[in-house]
């Protein structure tokens, strides 16, 4: 089985530790003075759990007007590559709010994009695996989403 394909699961499914790990996020976005530590003794993890899964496990919020997420993607800086991920982020109806690029080094560009997604017909799963699939995209990483 692929590990970086995208899944909805029922929460009830889930191991203890990652539902864990979302309610430590929750606490760290809505207390913004709690550490990490604070959160993590809250919810009874380790911090090394919290590190392990904390990009890896997102609530699913469902809404009609479509949802916001923050991509970062590490790519090769080459003429046209970032053109083609706009084209896969325009096929699946997603709307580019913002778009950050740092100055390549080494030959290699972080690119850190924030869309929405209409709820109705837009997939996130879709749009991700379509942009790791381009050649010369290193990793796609869900930054955040609302």
């Amino acid at each position: 089985m692929d590990g970086d394909k995208y899944f909805i699961v029922k929460g009830k499914a889930l191991p203890e530790v990652l539902l864990k790990v979302v309610e430590a996020k929750r606490l760290l976005d809505s207390e913004r003075a709690m550490t990490v530590q604070e959160a993590t003794d809250a919810v009874e993890i380790s911090r090394s759990s919290f590190y392990k899964y904390r990009d890896e496990i997102f609530p699913f919020h469902e809404n009609t007007r479509g949802k916001t997420i923050t991509i970062m993607l590490q790519m090769d800086d080459e003429p046209g590559l970032l053109s083609r991920v706009l084209s896969q982020v325009a096929k699946n109806e997603a709307n580019i709010l913002t778009i950050h690029q740092t100055i390549p080094v080494n030959g290699i560009a972080l690119v850190t994009l924030s869309m929405e997604i209409d709820a109705k017909t837009g997939s996130t799963s879709t749009l991700m695996e379509e942009i790791e699939s381009e050649d010369g995209i290193h990793f796609v990483k869900i930054v955040s989403r609302e």
